[in-house]
């Protein structure tokens, strides 16, 4: 059935040009749109809002001169979260900045498909004096940790603490320190100096192999070795999206428990059996250290490993011990 256009949800009609005649559905709507981009483009695609001559088609489907497209874009959700009782655990607060350890499963703010149960609703909660500092979607927030990933994050609560705090960031001046269990054997001072970027055959994932690319590097500053296994601490300078699991499982040691960046295995010897119970990557956010935008004084926070974390490590820890008594 056509769609129809109504004052919720505008409609936007497109006339296919010999310009794009032969060009994916989703490539020339973010040609000829290119305030939205590609993965918006997609997710209408998928969820019926776009329509080539009256009918439903795949984003893969070509386009040719004389097509008409319709897109229906739904009304956009409310600009500002909403505070809600989650549980986090705050390891300091003051009238600059409030620094969390961030759960696992927990987004860091809202987003298409998660608008609440979010990092930043539970702020809103548990927080006064957060505004809309860093855009209404994501009061405070100056960095981010991945969904699977638990540990120290700052949050700004002013318009200076947040504008100095994204400088630091910026600028590289923040000590980021992480704790990843990997497969395989790697050796402390491993530098890893791979620009990242969108996969090429993946828009979801990060590449070393991306067209456009930015720099980042990883450093391995500290190992353990567990059967097989390295627990391994992880600095990193800059904060690229996906940045450790991608460049881990680009030397060849995918972080144990990471299903989109080859850390799953299928078969798991006795020693290893523990692992099948991680739901995440092993990833750890264990020490965030920078200048306190107030006086510039250098501040540090810490977090313990969590209890899903904890019970793997103490587990591989144990089989380790009952070698080197035998």
């Amino acid at each position: 059935m056509p769609p129809v256009d109504t004052a919720e949800d505008p409609l936007e009609r497109l006339d296919v040009t010999d310009e794009h005649d032969g060009t994916r559905l989703d490539h020339y709507i973010t040609a000829v749109l290119p305030e939205r981009s590609r993965s918006q483009i997609q997710r209408l695609i998928r969820d019926g809002h776009v329509h080539l001559n009256r009918k439903s088609v795949r984003a893969s489907h070509a386009v040719h001169i004389g097509d008409v497209v319709e897109l229906q874009i739904p009304q956009a959700v409310p600009a500002t979260p909403m505070a809600e009782a989650l549980p986090i655990t705050i390891l300091h607060d003051d009238p600059d900045l409030v620094v969390v350890n961030k759960p696992p499963g927990m987004v860091v703010h809202p987003a298409a498909g998660h608008q609440s149960g979010t990092l930043v609703n539970a702020l809103l909660h548990h927080v006064t004096g957060l505004s809309g500092i860093g855009g209404e979607q994501r009061p405070g927030i100056v960095h981010r940790l991945d969904r699977g990933t638990s540990g120290v994050m700052v949050v700004a609560k002013h318009d200076a603490a947040h504008a100095e705090l994204s400088r630091q960031f910026a600028d590289r001046e923040v000590e980021k320190e992480y704790v990843a269990l990997v497969w395989g054997l790697l050796n402390t001072g491993r530098r890893i100096d791979a620009p990242l970027g969108r996969d090429p055959s993946n828009r979801q994932k990060m590449s070393t192999r991306a067209r456009r690319a930015r720099t980042a590097v990883t450093r391995v500053t500290g190992t353990e070795r567990l059967r097989g296994l390295t627990l391994a601490t992880i600095a990193i300078a800059t904060g690229r999206q996906h940045q450790i699991r991608v460049h881990l499982n680009s030397i060849g040691h995918p972080v144990v428990g990471d299903a989109v960046y080859g850390g799953l295995r299928r078969h798991l010897a006795a020693d290893h059996k523990t692992l099948a119970t991680l739901e995440r990557p092993f990833l750890h956010a264990y020490r965030l250290a920078f200048a306190h935008p107030r006086d510039g004084r250098r501040v540090e926070f810490r977090a313990d490993l969590p209890d899903d974390l904890q019970r793997v490590l103490d587990d591989l820890r144990a089989w380790q011990n009952r070698d080197a008594d035998d």
